[in-house]
Protein backbone atom coordinates (compact mmCIF):
# COMPACT_ATOMS: atom_id res chain seq x y z
CA UNK A 1 0.00 0.00 0.00
CA UNK A 2 1.07 3.82 -1.06
CA UNK A 3 2.37 5.69 1.96
CA UNK A 4 1.21 9.36 1.78
CA UNK A 5 2.38 12.45 3.93
CA UNK A 6 0.34 14.37 6.17
CA UNK A 7 1.06 17.06 3.66
CA UNK A 8 -0.20 15.02 0.59
CA UNK A 9 -3.42 14.35 2.40
CA UNK A 10 -4.54 17.77 3.17
CA UNK A 11 -1.83 20.79 3.42
CA UNK A 12 -3.42 22.66 5.96
CA UNK A 13 -2.73 19.98 8.53
CA UNK A 14 0.87 20.80 8.04
CA UNK A 15 3.20 23.85 9.07
CA UNK A 16 6.43 24.34 7.97
CA UNK A 17 6.64 28.14 10.25
CA UNK A 18 8.03 30.33 7.12
CA UNK A 19 6.03 33.84 6.32
CA UNK A 20 7.02 35.07 2.82
CA UNK A 21 5.57 38.97 3.10
CA UNK A 22 8.62 40.96 1.58
CA UNK A 23 6.98 43.84 3.34
CA UNK A 24 6.88 42.37 6.76
CA UNK A 25 8.82 44.15 9.99
CA UNK A 26 9.17 42.34 13.44
CA UNK A 27 9.38 44.02 16.64
CA UNK A 28 10.08 43.08 20.60
CA UNK A 29 6.59 43.78 21.72
CA UNK A 30 8.51 45.34 24.96
CA UNK A 31 9.19 48.16 22.75
CA UNK A 32 5.63 48.69 21.80
CA UNK A 33 2.81 50.58 22.95
CA UNK A 34 0.98 47.53 23.36
CA UNK A 35 -1.31 46.77 26.90
CA UNK A 36 0.02 43.63 28.44
CA UNK A 37 -2.32 41.59 31.04
CA UNK A 38 -1.95 38.86 33.29
CA UNK A 39 1.36 38.91 33.39
CA UNK A 40 4.06 39.57 36.37
CA UNK A 41 6.31 42.24 35.55
CA UNK A 42 6.27 41.39 31.94
CA UNK A 43 8.49 44.45 30.47
CA UNK A 44 11.24 43.33 32.68
CA UNK A 45 11.15 40.08 33.23
CA UNK A 46 12.36 36.84 31.36
CA UNK A 47 10.59 34.37 30.98
CA UNK A 48 7.56 35.79 31.33
CA UNK A 49 5.43 34.55 34.49
CA UNK A 50 2.25 35.19 36.60
CA UNK A 51 3.47 36.35 39.70
CA UNK A 52 7.06 37.03 41.26
CA UNK A 53 9.89 34.71 42.03
CA UNK A 54 10.25 34.81 45.10
CA UNK A 55 6.62 34.75 46.14
CA UNK A 56 6.05 31.57 44.43
CA UNK A 57 9.19 29.84 45.63
CA UNK A 58 7.88 30.45 49.18
CA UNK A 59 4.96 28.05 48.00
CA UNK A 60 6.65 25.18 46.94
CA UNK A 61 8.99 24.15 43.85
CA UNK A 62 6.26 23.26 41.71
CA UNK A 63 4.63 26.69 41.87
CA UNK A 64 7.68 27.86 41.24
CA UNK A 65 7.89 25.88 38.24
CA UNK A 66 4.63 26.54 36.55
CA UNK A 67 4.68 30.04 37.63
CA UNK A 68 6.70 30.47 34.26
CA UNK A 69 3.44 28.99 32.15
CA UNK A 70 1.96 31.65 30.63
CA UNK A 71 -1.66 30.59 31.54
CA UNK A 72 -3.82 34.13 31.09
CA UNK A 73 -1.20 35.92 30.00
CA UNK A 74 -2.25 38.74 27.16
CA UNK A 75 -1.79 41.49 24.99
CA UNK A 76 -3.98 44.02 23.25
CA UNK A 77 -3.10 46.36 20.72
CA UNK A 78 -4.25 47.90 17.77
CA UNK A 79 -2.97 48.00 14.25
CA UNK A 80 -3.94 48.70 10.44
CA UNK A 81 -1.54 45.85 9.29
CA UNK A 82 -3.09 43.88 6.78
CA UNK A 83 -1.71 40.91 8.93
CA UNK A 84 -0.40 40.25 12.10
CA UNK A 85 2.48 37.60 12.45
CA UNK A 86 4.56 36.45 15.51
CA UNK A 87 7.69 35.11 15.83
CA UNK A 88 8.41 34.22 19.20
CA UNK A 89 10.78 31.43 20.98
CA UNK A 90 8.91 29.15 23.40
CA UNK A 91 11.31 26.46 24.10
CA UNK A 92 9.54 22.90 23.36
CA UNK A 93 6.96 21.30 25.64
CA UNK A 94 4.17 18.55 25.06
CA UNK A 95 1.67 17.21 27.45
CA UNK A 96 0.32 13.58 26.77
CA UNK A 97 -3.34 14.99 27.06
CA UNK A 98 -3.32 18.80 25.66
CA UNK A 99 -3.08 19.69 21.80
CA UNK A 100 0.29 21.04 20.93
CA UNK A 101 -1.42 24.74 20.18
CA UNK A 102 -3.17 24.71 24.15
CA UNK A 103 0.60 24.44 25.57
CA UNK A 104 3.00 26.15 23.29
CA UNK A 105 0.64 28.38 20.67
CA UNK A 106 -1.04 31.56 20.78
CA UNK A 107 -4.53 32.66 19.45
CA UNK A 108 -5.80 35.75 18.12
CA UNK A 109 -8.85 37.87 18.79
CA UNK A 110 -10.00 40.57 17.09
CA UNK A 111 -11.66 43.24 19.56
CA UNK A 112 -14.41 45.53 18.60
CA UNK A 113 -14.56 48.80 21.01
CA UNK A 114 -18.13 49.82 20.22
CA UNK A 115 -19.27 46.59 21.49
CA UNK A 116 -16.79 45.29 23.90
CA UNK A 117 -16.96 41.99 21.93
CA UNK A 118 -14.45 40.13 20.45
CA UNK A 119 -14.08 37.64 17.79
CA UNK A 120 -11.78 34.51 16.77
CA UNK A 121 -9.10 35.15 14.03
CA UNK A 122 -7.03 32.67 13.78
CA UNK A 123 -4.34 30.37 15.63
CA UNK A 124 -0.64 30.86 15.42
CA UNK A 125 0.68 26.71 15.24
CA UNK A 126 3.72 25.58 16.88
CA UNK A 127 5.76 24.04 14.11
CA UNK A 128 8.76 24.03 11.90
CA UNK A 129 12.18 22.43 12.90
CA UNK A 130 13.41 24.97 15.60
CA UNK A 131 12.52 23.56 18.98
CA UNK A 132 13.03 26.69 20.38
CA UNK A 133 10.20 28.53 18.70
CA UNK A 134 8.14 29.98 15.41
CA UNK A 135 6.89 31.36 13.63
CA UNK A 136 3.03 32.05 11.86
CA UNK A 137 0.82 35.02 10.46
CA UNK A 138 -2.76 35.70 10.12
CA UNK A 139 -4.17 37.72 7.42
CA UNK A 140 -7.28 40.02 6.33
CA UNK A 141 -8.75 40.96 3.20
CA UNK A 142 -7.80 44.84 3.61
CA UNK A 143 -5.90 46.94 5.40
CA UNK A 144 -7.64 48.94 8.16
CA UNK A 145 -7.36 49.87 11.59
CA UNK A 146 -8.36 46.92 13.98
CA UNK A 147 -8.09 46.38 17.56
CA UNK A 148 -6.49 42.83 18.87
CA UNK A 149 -6.17 40.41 21.84
CA UNK A 150 -2.99 37.97 21.13
CA UNK A 151 -3.17 35.17 24.27
CA UNK A 152 -0.34 33.53 25.26
CA UNK A 153 0.43 29.86 25.93
CA UNK A 154 -1.32 27.81 28.78
CA UNK A 155 1.75 25.20 29.61
CA UNK A 156 4.87 26.81 27.85
CA UNK A 157 7.41 29.11 28.95
CA UNK A 158 7.44 32.13 26.82
CA UNK A 159 10.63 34.19 26.18
CA UNK A 160 10.47 36.27 23.42
CA UNK A 161 7.43 37.69 21.50
CA UNK A 162 7.91 39.63 18.53
CA UNK A 163 5.28 40.91 16.44
CA UNK A 164 4.82 41.01 12.64
CA UNK A 165 3.41 43.97 10.40
CA UNK A 166 3.63 45.36 7.36
CA UNK A 167 6.62 48.12 7.43
CA UNK A 168 4.36 51.31 6.43
CA UNK A 169 1.58 49.97 9.26
CA UNK A 170 0.80 52.00 12.13
CA UNK A 171 0.30 49.99 16.06
CA UNK A 172 -1.40 51.92 19.05
CA UNK A 173 -3.04 50.40 22.02
CA UNK A 174 -5.67 48.17 22.64
CA UNK A 175 -9.16 47.89 23.39
CA UNK A 176 -9.75 49.11 27.29
CA UNK A 177 -11.35 46.32 29.14
CA UNK A 178 -14.38 47.49 31.50
CA UNK A 179 -12.99 46.37 34.71
CA UNK A 180 -9.49 48.35 36.22
CA UNK A 181 -9.32 45.67 39.02
CA UNK A 182 -9.02 42.07 37.36
CA UNK A 183 -11.33 38.76 38.17
CA UNK A 184 -8.45 36.69 39.73
CA UNK A 185 -8.76 32.75 39.92
CA UNK A 186 -7.07 30.42 42.05
CA UNK A 187 -7.37 26.47 41.65
CA UNK A 188 -5.69 23.70 39.82
CA UNK A 189 -4.85 22.31 36.18
CA UNK A 190 -8.59 22.98 35.17
CA UNK A 191 -7.93 26.61 35.80
CA UNK A 192 -4.56 27.17 34.44
CA UNK A 193 -6.58 25.57 31.21
CA UNK A 194 -6.01 21.89 31.19
CA UNK A 195 -7.09 20.72 28.47
CA UNK A 196 -8.62 23.23 26.44
CA UNK A 197 -7.86 23.03 22.02
CA UNK A 198 -6.24 26.56 22.43
CA UNK A 199 -5.49 29.20 25.27
CA UNK A 200 -8.52 31.82 24.14
CA UNK A 201 -10.63 28.43 25.10
CA UNK A 202 -10.05 28.41 28.82
CA UNK A 203 -12.91 29.28 31.15
CA UNK A 204 -11.45 32.53 32.27
CA UNK A 205 -10.95 33.50 28.38
CA UNK A 206 -14.59 32.79 27.72
CA UNK A 207 -15.75 35.02 30.61
CA UNK A 208 -13.56 37.55 29.78
CA UNK A 209 -14.70 37.88 26.11
CA UNK A 210 -18.74 37.78 27.60
CA UNK A 211 -17.85 40.77 29.64
CA UNK A 212 -14.73 42.26 28.17
CA UNK A 213 -13.17 41.94 31.72
CA UNK A 214 -9.62 41.54 32.81
CA UNK A 215 -8.04 38.92 34.44
CA UNK A 216 -5.26 36.67 36.45
CA UNK A 217 -4.78 33.04 36.08
CA UNK A 218 -3.48 31.35 39.22
CA UNK A 219 -4.28 27.94 37.94
CA UNK A 220 -1.05 25.43 38.91
CA UNK A 221 -1.54 21.83 37.72
CA UNK A 222 -1.45 19.43 40.82
CA UNK A 223 -0.45 22.34 43.31
CA UNK A 224 -3.20 24.53 43.88
CA UNK A 225 -3.44 23.98 47.43
CA UNK A 226 -3.92 26.92 49.70
CA UNK A 227 -0.85 26.89 51.47
CA UNK A 228 -0.15 29.76 53.47
CA UNK A 229 2.22 31.63 51.56
CA UNK A 230 -0.33 31.66 48.60
CA UNK A 231 -2.87 32.58 50.60
CA UNK A 232 -1.34 35.62 51.43
CA UNK A 233 -0.11 36.58 47.94
CA UNK A 234 -3.14 36.40 46.88
CA UNK A 235 -4.80 38.55 49.28
CA UNK A 236 -2.39 41.50 48.74
CA UNK A 237 -3.76 41.66 45.15
CA UNK A 238 -5.86 44.00 43.87
CA UNK A 239 -9.25 42.32 42.28
CA UNK A 240 -12.71 43.42 41.44
CA UNK A 241 -13.80 39.44 42.17
CA UNK A 242 -12.45 35.99 43.74
CA UNK A 243 -13.12 32.87 41.94
CA UNK A 244 -11.50 29.92 44.15
CA UNK A 245 -11.82 26.61 41.98
CA UNK A 246 -8.45 24.54 44.12
CA UNK A 247 -10.54 21.28 44.87
CA UNK A 248 -8.90 18.44 42.72
CA UNK A 249 -5.79 19.22 44.45
CA UNK A 250 -6.22 18.88 47.97
CA UNK A 251 -5.18 15.33 49.33
CA UNK A 252 -8.24 14.56 50.46
CA UNK A 253 -11.70 16.05 52.19
CA UNK A 254 -9.78 16.46 55.50
CA UNK A 255 -7.33 18.84 54.04
CA UNK A 256 -10.02 20.85 52.30
CA UNK A 257 -12.11 21.16 55.43
CA UNK A 258 -8.84 23.16 56.46
CA UNK A 259 -7.69 25.05 54.79
CA UNK A 260 -10.74 26.40 52.75
CA UNK A 261 -12.55 28.62 55.27
CA UNK A 262 -9.25 30.43 56.82
CA UNK A 263 -8.42 30.84 52.98
CA UNK A 264 -12.02 32.56 52.83
CA UNK A 265 -11.35 34.58 55.91
CA UNK A 266 -7.89 36.30 55.02
CA UNK A 267 -8.76 37.17 51.30
CA UNK A 268 -12.12 38.56 52.51
CA UNK A 269 -10.39 40.51 55.57
CA UNK A 270 -8.68 42.22 52.80
CA UNK A 271 -11.23 42.53 49.91
CA UNK A 272 -14.44 43.08 52.22
CA UNK A 273 -16.63 44.02 49.28
CA UNK A 274 -16.02 42.10 46.51
CA UNK A 275 -18.13 38.75 45.35
CA UNK A 276 -15.95 35.71 46.56
CA UNK A 277 -16.91 32.50 44.57
CA UNK A 278 -16.95 29.50 45.89
CA UNK A 279 -16.74 26.04 43.27
CA UNK A 280 -16.60 22.21 44.01
CA UNK A 281 -14.52 19.95 40.98
CA UNK A 282 -17.33 19.79 37.97
CA UNK A 283 -15.77 16.16 37.20
CA UNK A 284 -17.97 14.66 40.41
CA UNK A 285 -18.67 11.16 39.08
CA UNK A 286 -14.45 11.09 38.72
CA UNK A 287 -13.94 9.50 42.38
CA UNK A 288 -17.52 10.07 43.80
CA UNK A 289 -17.38 8.96 47.58
CA UNK A 290 -14.60 11.80 47.72
CA UNK A 291 -16.58 14.02 45.54
CA UNK A 292 -19.36 14.51 48.11
CA UNK A 293 -17.00 14.66 51.56
CA UNK A 294 -14.93 17.43 49.11
CA UNK A 295 -18.20 19.52 48.18
CA UNK A 296 -19.36 18.70 52.05
CA UNK A 297 -16.23 20.94 52.60
CA UNK A 298 -16.74 23.69 50.49
CA UNK A 299 -20.64 23.89 51.55
CA UNK A 300 -19.82 24.51 55.03
CA UNK A 301 -17.11 27.27 53.71
CA UNK A 302 -20.08 28.58 52.14
CA UNK A 303 -22.59 28.10 54.77
CA UNK A 304 -20.09 29.92 57.54
CA UNK A 305 -19.78 32.59 55.50
CA UNK A 306 -23.04 33.17 54.55
CA UNK A 307 -24.12 32.53 57.85
CA UNK A 308 -22.40 35.26 59.16
CA UNK A 309 -24.11 37.92 57.18
CA UNK A 310 -21.62 38.00 53.74
CA UNK A 311 -24.17 38.62 50.97
CA UNK A 312 -21.19 38.59 48.38
CA UNK A 313 -20.21 35.10 49.11
CA UNK A 314 -21.46 32.47 46.09
CA UNK A 315 -21.52 28.75 45.57
CA UNK A 316 -21.48 26.73 42.21
CA UNK A 317 -21.93 22.97 42.47
CA UNK A 318 -19.52 21.82 40.53
CA UNK A 319 -21.98 18.23 40.55
CA UNK A 320 -24.07 20.12 38.31
CA UNK A 321 -22.12 21.68 35.75
CA UNK A 322 -21.79 18.61 32.80
CA UNK A 323 -24.72 17.36 34.42
CA UNK A 324 -27.11 16.35 31.18
CA UNK A 325 -27.32 14.80 27.66
CA UNK A 326 -24.00 15.67 26.88
CA UNK A 327 -22.16 14.89 30.33
CA UNK A 328 -19.85 12.12 28.81
CA UNK A 329 -18.63 14.75 25.81
CA UNK A 330 -17.28 17.32 28.55
CA UNK A 331 -13.64 15.97 29.64
CA UNK A 332 -10.80 14.51 27.54
CA UNK A 333 -10.03 12.01 30.43
CA UNK A 334 -12.43 12.41 32.82
CA UNK A 335 -11.34 15.00 34.61
CA UNK A 336 -9.76 18.19 32.54
CA UNK A 337 -12.61 19.95 30.50
CA UNK A 338 -12.24 19.89 26.47
CA UNK A 339 -14.03 23.08 24.82
CA UNK A 340 -17.75 21.87 26.20
CA UNK A 341 -16.63 21.58 29.61
CA UNK A 342 -15.08 24.87 29.70
CA UNK A 343 -18.03 26.28 28.10
CA UNK A 344 -20.45 25.08 30.81
CA UNK A 345 -17.51 26.17 33.50
CA UNK A 346 -17.92 29.95 31.75
CA UNK A 347 -21.54 29.80 31.85
CA UNK A 348 -22.09 28.53 35.71
CA UNK A 349 -19.39 31.35 36.71
CA UNK A 350 -20.90 33.79 34.23
CA UNK A 351 -24.32 33.26 35.66
CA UNK A 352 -22.86 33.80 39.25
CA UNK A 353 -21.40 37.44 38.33
CA UNK A 354 -24.86 38.73 36.62
CA UNK A 355 -26.24 37.60 40.27
CA UNK A 356 -23.66 39.24 41.57
CA UNK A 357 -24.34 42.33 39.92
CA UNK A 358 -28.06 42.47 41.07
CA UNK A 359 -26.53 42.26 44.51
CA UNK A 360 -24.86 45.27 44.48
CA UNK A 361 -21.02 43.99 43.71
CA UNK A 362 -19.11 46.41 41.16
CA UNK A 363 -16.70 45.50 38.75
CA UNK A 364 -14.89 48.54 38.11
Amino acid sequence: MEKLSLSQIDPSLVYDGSITEEDIAFYDIKKLPVDFYGLYDPLGEVPYKRMPVDAAERVSDRVAALNLNTAGGRIRFSTDSAYVAISVTVPKATNAIMTAVNVRGFDLYEDFPTTGQSKFRGVYKPGGKNPEGYQGIIKFTEKKMRYFTLNFPCYAQVHEVLLGLQKDSVIGEGMKYANSKPIVYYGSSITQGAAACRPGNTYQNMISRRFNFDYHNYGFSGSGKAEPAMVEYLAGLDMCCFVCDYDHNTPNAEYLHKTHFPMYEQIRAAHPDIPYIMISRPDFDADYNQSILRRDAIIDSFRRAYGAGDKLVYYIDGAGIFAGEYEDCCTVDGTHPNDLGFMLMSEAIIAVIKRSMTDGAKYE
